[in-house]
């Protein structure tokens, strides 16, 4: 028998949540092979079983939260599971509250008598014979009826508690009862990335003294040596030239310029860094991720945009690493893909600079007293934390990207 534990993953990552099992019990697993998809704050990542043979019990269901070093599964050697560890979903009864189980194996009806016909993890009935608790007093969170580890644990939460008076449970209820129940309503559990989201974005906005100054870039002369090049581009480097790296280019020119918007404060001290990894925000489906693109400034246009076209793939499919998210020194964020015109980005801490992108919109513009021409005009915002930035650098920082994007051959002596 071999246990399938959760592996030590990233310093900050302590838990996950299963999203998914890729295994049944009964079914055979090879060494090396993925047995579940554990959903971390930050990535998706496959636990593999280190031992070949046959699932024999999975201790976990899906949407469960795990543990580092919790034992999730049990693999038994050998050519098929044992009978009293085959799953058991297809001999459930369900009844109004209970799930009881008829089985066939002596084994199984023995072990089944002493926990009042309750389906349970090994966990869960070691824990609940130290604490005294009856299984069949436990409810069930599985829909299936099997009763885990912490559903017992909740139950000796509950016993601990102190019964509330009936008055101040019926107000405590009343909001609750406020709902008009004709009303369709779905409820669906947030994912643990768009809880770590909701919670970072919170904190940010409580820790950092952030405000945004915003200008206006007349994209003309970027588009149009776009226009002319990204064929040639194209054919030479296999990777189309997109705006990002035009941008990405001339944030890096603007942090060498203004240092402070490549640092972040530790306790007292600033650390303002020397190196230039920036972070560029990927929309997916389970929500908003930032990989990063290492030492942006010693990379050329290809580089850079063949980086974020391979980062954004990797996350919608879901296959970013921890290595690809951490350690970022600065953020871009596009809006503009999705039409907005103009926002007010959040910083992604400890970052202390976040440039926003939005649409790029034809308007008149006054060329001089004398005349006005359609231009290809984009608002851009720089979020930053007034803490270590003061407003001159801040609009400097953002005045100089205008500067760069509207003078593009600019961008090639600033290397």
């Amino acid at each position: 028998m071999a246990e399938v534990k959760v592996p030590e993953l990233a310093e900050s990552i302590t838990e996950g949540t299963i999203s998914a099992w890729l295994k049944k019990p009964g079914e055979s697993i090879e060494k090396g092979e993925a047995i579940a998809e554990l959903e971390t704050d930050k990535v998706n990542v496959d636990l593999i079983s280190e031992e070949a043979g046959v699932i024999s019990e999975l201790l976990f269901a899906e949407g469960d939260t795990v543990q580092i070093g919790d034992t999730i599964a049990i693999v038994s050697e050998g050519g098929s599971a044992p009978v009293s560890e085959q799953p058991k979903q297809e001999e459930v009864k369900t009844t109004d509250t209970k799930q009881e189980v008829t089985d066939t194996s002596q084994e199984d009806s023995s072990e089944e008598s002493t926990s009042d016909k309750f389906i349970a993890s090994p966990a869960a009935r070691k824990l609940a014979r130290e604490k005294g608790i009856d299984l069949a007093t436990v409810p069930a969170a599985d829909p299936l009826g099997r009763i885990r580890k912490q559903d017992v644990e909740a139950q000796i939460n509950n016993k601990t508690q102190a019964p509330q008076p009936q008055q101040s449970q019926e107000k405590k209820q009343a909001p609750v009862q406020a709902t008009d129940d004709a009303k369709p309503v779905e409820k669906v559990k947030m994912s643990r990335r768009r809880q770590t989201i909701a919670k970072r974005l919170v904190e940010v906005q409580h820790t950092a003294a952030m405000l945004t100054t915003f200008n206006e870039i007349d994209m003309t002369a970027v588009m149009d040596l776009r226009s002319r090049r990204k064929d040639a581009f194209y054919e030479e480097h296999d990777v189309r030239l997109g705006f990002m790296s035009f941008f990405t280019k001339a944030v890096v020119a603007a942090l060498k310029k203004y240092p402070l918007l490549n640092a972040e404060i530790a306790g007292d001290e600033l650390l303002i860094k020397k190196y230039y990894d920036i972070g560029v925000a990927v929309s997916t489906d389970e929500g908003l991720v930032v990989p990063v693109v290492r030492d942006a400034d010693k990379k050329n246009f290809a580089e850079i945009e063949r980086d974020i076209y391979n980062l954004a793939v990797k996350a919608r499919d879901n296959k970013l690493s921890l290595k690809d998210l951490q350690g970022g020194t600065f953020t871009i964020t596009n809006g503009g893909v999705f039409g907005s015109l103009m926002s007010t980005p959040i910083l992604n801490g400890p970052q202390v600079g976040i440039l926003g992108m939005h649409k790029i919109q034809i308007r008149p513009v006054a060329i001089d007293k004398d005349r006005i021409e359609n231009r290809p005009m984009m608002y851009i915002a720089l979020s930053y934390d007034h803490r270590i930035v003061d407003g001159k650098e801040a609009v400097s920082f953002l005045v100089k990207i205008k500067e760069l994007l509207e003078d593009p051959e600019q961008l090639l002596l600033e290397g």
